[in-house]
């Protein structure tokens, strides 16, 4: 420890700034740490951990580096084994066992992002996200700067029990740094990552997430507590949500009339189906944009949707298993017109 840390913490102390009495504090226990001294370290971090504030916690407006969200998101429906994973992070944070590190890995639309709302309200956590567009910087040593400078102000949080850190696509500064079409800057940057997460608060919780996780630097991987696998949806697991994304839509436009059995037939038209995130998508612009005073136009834009194709062609209705019903209402050509167009066709 430097005559300096000693002024600092005077100096941090007398002006009751509590984010940098704490910035000051992990910076020597890092110091100790990397003398050797782990005990003296771990004894500064857990003081740290238990201090009591001076200040009312910091704001968004406060930070360049952060941005407020609302813990408030969509519907979500999620796979069972998913669901476990997320209530044994909310187990885990409740009982202060040390665990907080948590990467969300998935392909887009998996719902990586709502499940971080969701665990935020469940938790009742603010949700302070990163803005990556701060941190990186095209001059060279600036983005390792601002990574530190980032964590610095994770640890400044004064009620840090209260508040969730949110890498959204940690992609841009986690990649592999040992790939050669990686920039040196980034994998200085993922280095003082790694640095931040050794000496992060505990009480803050962070959630990360990557579309990317194939080509995440291993190092960083080992700093999360856990990795929960987004892509663990299966095809009935996807129709189950469409058919409640339907529900919502149908409701929300006041569209009553329903036939699910067509709107299956249509979805499976799509082997595999797409994740939640598109199948949200292409049902609710097919509601929302359906004729109101025809109460199954949505069918018929879904269908097109699916396979960018208008329901005209009989036979290829027929050939998807459409009964002539069903052709009727997609087709708008009558049960009985269809019924003969189709027997003599069959008969060519």
């Amino acid at each position: 420890m430097k005559k300096k840390n000693v002024v600092n913490l005077i100096k941090y102390y007398s002006e009751e700034n509590d984010a940098g009495f704490r910035s000051e504090a992990y910076e020597i226990a890092k110091d100790f740490d990397r003398l050797g001294d782990h005990q003296l370290a771990e004894y500064i971090m857990a003081l740290m951990s238990n201090t009591n504030t001076f200040i009312p916690q910091m704001s968004e407006s406060e930070s360049a580096l952060f941005e407020k969200i609302e813990p408030i998101g969509d519907s979500l429906w999620l796979p069972d084994s998913i669901t476990q994973d997320l209530l044994g992070i909310v187990h885990a944070v409740a009982h202060n066992a040390g665990i907080n590190k948590f990467l969300f890995q998935g392909k887009p639309g998996t719902g990586k992002t709502e499940a971080v709302k969701q665990l935020a309200r469940i938790l009742d956590r603010d949700i302070y996200m990163v803005d990556f567009a701060s941190v990186v910087d095209s001059k060279l040593g600036q983005t390792q700067k601002n990574m530190a400078a980032l964590f610095k102000e994770v640890n400044g949080f004064v009620h840090p029990e209260k508040v969730m850190a949110f890498f959204d696509e940690i992609d841009s500064v986690a990649l592999d740094r040992t790939n050669k079409n990686d920039l040196r800057e980034m994998g200085r940057a993922t280095s003082a990552m790694l640095k931040g997460m050794d000496y992060m608060n505990e009480r803050v919780v962070m959630v990360a997430t990557t579309n990317l996780y194939e080509y995440f630097d291993k190092a960083l991987i080992r700093r999360f507590d856990s990795v929960i696998d987004f892509n663990r949806y299966t095809q009935e697991d996807l129709m189950s949500i469409a058919e409640e994304f339907l529900d919502k839509f149908l409701s929300k436009f006041k569209l009553a009339k329903k036939d699910i059995r067509i709107f299956r037939k249509i979805m499976e038209l799509m082997k595999p189906l797409p994740f939640p995130g598109d199948l949200k998508n292409m049902i609710r612009t097919a509601v929302a944009f359906s004729n109101p005073d025809d109460e199954m136009d949505y069918l018929r834009r879904l269908y097109y949707s699916v396979t960018n194709e208008k329901p005209e062609d009989l036979k290829k209705l027929q050939s998807q298993k459409f009964t002539v019903r069903e052709i009727e209402i997609l087709s708008k050509i009558p049960k009985s017109t269809a019924a003969r167009e189709l027997k003599g066709q069959n008969n060519e």
